[in-house]
């Protein structure tokens, strides 16, 4: 019988104590026909101390940084570890424990752990994500790398990363199928009673954003979330802003990192969500107040950038008995 797969679970302090079992759990559970563990998955730190999750209890790992070198894939939850959060840097113990890492092996990253990828420039011209909420802080700190917060998980050669939280869960379930088949990834998904495969992205989650009318293109943008249902085009928007296109695309491109059109198209299907969250509004009028004109152009979108249909996502994301309003002029929220 072949061995084990040989999975490092990297704990971080502080590490999200919910990431961490994750890949214990999920991976863990993981049998060949005959009831073998597929994976042999293992705590480690950077040393053997105990270490402080984020959610009241302290973890002593079995392992210190010596099973990274030994590892076939290694995974970093979320954590709330200072260097590679606030100032960009791995502490210098951290920097060595990862470069044991043999060059083949598969790297994860869950969450926040993205941010200690990004940090010893494992992500660096790689495609990532990490948890919505933080994606701005992480685009300024590190640059190179090609940050997708919508996705819930993404592959990039022998990197991995997944968004935020429970997202996790879907990424390791990706990672049984794609070693071992669909059969077993969904006997996996049965055992801990979570779908085997989740429709859409984490876009769905992500909160509308309002910018402060603070000066550059804030202004505009706000004017723009308030008017959605109009033609809002690149010449309306500079003119808008009392400035030329091409220097309107330059200060819009350098305060959002998005170009106008796609921004407008963000914010369109944002606010189309909005509307099947909380209101009964049939679809094609929902397309109409975002600015999309037909129940089939916001399908097509919304399967393209969620991969949920319009009347799926209602259904997920509305509770209890539908509230029919009939102004669609509703209040943009914070």
């Amino acid at each position: 019988m072949p061995k084990p797969h040989l999975v490092a679970v990297l704990a971080l302090e502080p590490t999200v104590g919910f990431d961490m079992t994750i890949p214990t759990t999920v991976l863990g559970s993981a049998r060949d026909e005959a009831g073998n563990p597929l994976y042999d998955v293992h705590v480690c730190g950077v040393n053997t101390d105990r270490i402080a999750s984020t959610t009241g209890y302290f973890i002593v790992p079995e392992f210190g940084p010596e099973l990274l070198a030994r590892a076939d894939t290694v995974i970093v939850p979320g954590t709330r570890i200072h260097g590679p959060r606030v100032e960009g840097e791995l502490p210098s113990e951290l920097a060595v424990a990862l470069g044991a890492i043999r060059p083949e092996a598969r790297i994860v990253s869950i969450c926040t752990g993205a941010f200690v990828l990004g940090a010893a420039g494992l992500l660096d011209d790689r495609r990532a994500t990490t948890h919505w909420r933080f994606a701005d802080l992480f685009r300024s700190m590190y640059p190179r790398v090609r940050l997708d917060e919508n996705l819930l998980f993404v592959q990039d050669g022998n990197v991995w990363s997944s968004a935020g939280l429970a997202a996790g869960i879907d990424l390791c379930l990706h990672l049984i199928r794609t070693d071992h088949g669909a059969a077993v990834a969904n006997d996996v998904a049965r055992y801990c009673v979570v779908p085997p495969w989740r429709e859409g992205g984490q876009s769905q989650y992500i909160e509308r954003h309002i910018p402060e009318a603070d000066g550059g293109t804030a202004s505009t943008r706000l004017w723009a979330l308030r008017h959605l249902d109009r033609d809002l085009d690149l010449n309306s928007l500079a003119a808008h802003a009392c400035m030329s296109v091409r220097s309107f695309t330059r200060h819009f491109k350098a305060e959002t990192g998005m170009a106008p059109g796609a921004w407008v198209l963000q914010q369109r299907l944002r606010h189309a969500r909005h509307l099947l969250e909380t209101t009964a509004l049939p679809v094609d009028e929902v397309a109409r107040a975002a600015g999309l004109g037909t129940a089939a152009s916001l399908r097509h979108h919304m399967r393209g950038e969620l991969g949920v249909s319009p009347l799926a996502y209602r259904k997920t994301f509305r509770s209890g008995p539908a509230r029919a309003i009939a102004n669609t002029d509703l209040a943009l929220r914070d």
